[in-house]
């Protein structure tokens, strides 16, 4: 399961995964995002706060995942991993090659400064 929080004011979305992420999972991010970055034109970020990455339920939430990725990464300026897993480090290296997005990795202690660099104009 992910909770979605959509912090209007800032333009953020905050994605918490609790336990492996489903199809569904990236269903209803989208069902929240979509609304908001076609009433707005785009969201400023996405901050996945999550202590260690939990993983896919299946190798077809994994697609969904990619896709949602796919789909959204023109419309967000900035992506933040706030986790104290390797595997933001990862994408970080990986994703700058396939995704307009910015993207960068925090400590999972530091969720105040991920905010504050998506709404900052720094890179």
């Amino acid at each position: 399961m992910i909770q979605v929080h959509l912090n209007e004011k800032d333009s953020i979305a905050i994605l918490k995964p609790n336990g492996a992420l489903s199809e569904s999972d990236f269903t209803s991010a989208r069902d929240i995002i979509d609304p908001f970055i076609e009433n707005t034109g785009n969201l400023k970020g996405i901050i996945i706060y999550v202590k260690r990455f939990p993983g896919w339920d299946s190798f077809s939430a994994l697609i969904t995942h990619l896709k949602f990725i796919n789909s959204h990464h023109k419309k967000i300026s900035k992506v933040a991993f706030v986790s104290d897993s390797m595997i933001g480090d990862f994408v970080e290296l990986i994703a700058r090659h396939f995704v307009e997005a910015q993207i960068k990795s925090f400590p999972f202690d530091n969720f105040e400064e991920a905010k504050t660099w998506i709404i900052s104009k720094k890179k």
